[in-house]
């Protein structure tokens, strides 16, 4: 093929130089085919890419193919069930949700009732009128030795930092949940002054990185922590211990997205790449973790303090809650998240292949903190694919109390899923810190839509809890979940995960499933 091309490049350059002179147009011909020749001649010669290297030119058409298959994929061969990381009809939902357009579809569901894993809720004959139930119940977080309770509404918005999403984003967002009156957590990146400008309840996440409150050296500054922690916009503190989708890898945040502004309020050198530490510095067993809980709360004259956590080794929990027991120290929540979580830059590997799922999670979370009779001080909220009423449903029903979600959110300010969150390359400017395109997140705008799509899914929250003849959120319970097995048979949620008794797991016997990993962990070690 390389000699094909310097025969056909040498033909059609002096066939055209000719047809030049007695035809003008012919130069602007040549003008051209001698740059594309000249773009071939240097794939003849590099050494890099061995298909161009053979095939010059044409050989580049590859990647050209391979940038337009996603969105070809996207909007012409996907169906509306099958897209992932979610699915067009998920999609067009949380769209209709915030732009409050018609929330209905004819014909029936496009689902596979007889498919495993289809789920529903047992509906009840006794249904209530959910125009008789709150618009959005609140849940209270805040343990015994919580002097500043948080009443939380049902669905909250999820970690995303400033860096991770544009300055507009982040306004939107916030102005967002100021005005449905819901939390916006502020992601591992710290406190920027766009999250403090909109007035929105604030759960202020502490990563390994301590962004917003690190000395010098990147440990943890607990006279930055207090000066900070004391805003009235901060409700809750959250200690990031691991996230689904990378959990036991640290954050990352690409050099592009790192500017000046973003360095400076998160203590690092500008346009480099930032990857957080895997694990935090402050604290290295469970009794030291609890131990460090309380000085948050401390530091922030009794505001809730929790830790975020994707499960892994089930022992390690354990041993959080043994440590529990052992010094009387109790988050005042406890965040689970999925290994199928969202982010915006993350290995393969960690992405598909590390942590438990949500759902296994949840449950075993759930379950445990009831074993140790802790779960009555310590609220659950579970993050993940929060998406629709029934995602919400699910989750308490597993256990959890109230939820957060982030790329929902996401979606309800405009987000196309072009997963291109890790390029700085977002074309609707929201995962960037291109000026040129976060300009298209239009704050006034966007900031309704956020509260639209969170009360709408909120209200079908409420007719599903109604349909199944519930009027609060803690009387849902594994009893009124299916899931299908295969194509003849379905179980019941708590024929999946059957519960435990309050106190069950604080003296033998232990309930086999659990022993081992009793056995094995201590308080003093992870």
């Amino acid at each position: 093929m390389r000699k094909q091309f310097v025969y056909y490049s040498l033909f059609t350059l002096s066939l055209l130089f000719i047809l030049s002179f007695f035809y003008p147009f012919f130069l602007w011909l040549l003008l051209l085919t001698s740059v594309l020749v000249g773009i071939g001649i240097y794939d003849m010669y590099q050494t890099k890419h061995s298909l161009r290297r053979n095939y010059p030119l044409i050989g580049r058409a590859r990647w050209m193919l391979e940038a337009m298959r996603p969105p070809i994929r996207q909007y012409f061969i996907e169906s509306d069930i099958d897209g992932v990381p979610i699915n067009r009809m998920l999609r067009g939902l949380v769209y209709r949700r915030a732009k409050k357009e018609v929330n209905t579809l004819p014909f029936g569901t496009k689902m596979d009732t007889y498919e495993p894993g289809y789920e529903w809720i047992g509906h009840s004959l006794k249904a209530l009128d959910a125009a008789a139930l709150p618009d959005d119940f609140r849940i209270r977080i805040g343990s015994s030795q919580c002097k500043q309770p948080y009443d939380s509404s049902l669905l909250n918005i999820s970690a995303m930092s400033f860096g991770a999403l544009s300055q507009n984003a982040i306004l939107a967002l916030g102005y967002g949940a100021k005005l449905g009156h819901f939390a916006h957590n502020t992601g591992e990146g710290g406190l920027s002054p766009y999250h403090l400008q909109t007035g929105a309840d604030l759960i202020w996440q502490i990563g390994t990185g301590y962004f917003s409150c690190r000395d010098e050296d990147g440990h943890f500054s607990p006279e930055l922590f207090a000066e900070k922690a004391k805003y009235p916009q901060v409700k809750m503190i959250e200690i990031k211990l691991s996230q689904g989708a990378k959990p036991g890898h640290g954050g990352i945040l690409p050099a592009d997205k790192n500017s000046e502004e973003i360095a400076a309020i998160r203590g690092v050198e500008a346009h480099t790449r930032v990857d957080s530490p895997p694990t935090h510095s402050t604290f290295s067993t469970p009794l030291e973790l609890l131990a460090f809980v309380q000085q948050l709360r401390d530091l922030s004259e009794g505001k809730p303090v929790g830790f975020k956590l994707a499960i892994g080794q089930k022992n390690e929990f354990i041993a959080i809650c043994k440590a529990m027991i052992e010094t009387g120290i109790c988050p005042d929540f406890i965040t689970v998240d999925g290994g199928e979580g969202g982010t915006g830059a993350a290995p393969l590997e960690h992405t598909n292949s590390v942590g438990m799922p949500l759902r296994e999670a949840l449950a075993f979370v759930s379950d445990v903190l009831t074993g140790y009779d802790l779960k009555k001080e310590i609220k659950i909220i579970v993050s993940g694919k929060m998406i629709t009423g029934m995602d919400i449903v699910k989750a308490l029903a597993l256990g959890a109390d109230l939820c957060a979600s982030a790329r929902s959110f996401m979606l309800s300010l405009g987000c196309i899923q072009a997963l291109q969150c890790h390029k700085n390359t977002c074309p609707s400017g929201i995962a960037t810190q291109d000026k040129s395109l976060s300009k298209g997140v239009v704050v006034t705008d966007k900031k309704q839509r956020v509260a639209n799509y969170h009360s709408e899914t909120l209200h079908s929250f409420k007719e599903l809890l109604a349909s199944a003849g519930l009027s609060h959120p803690d009387q849902l319970s594994r009893v009124h979940i299916y899931q299908r097995v295969d194509r003849t048979e379905y179980h019941r949620y708590d024929e999946f995960f059957p519960p435990l008794a309050p106190g069950e797991l604080l003296a033998p016997p232990y309930p086999p499933k659990l022993e081992r990993y009793i056995v094995q962990s201590s308080p003093n070690h992870f």
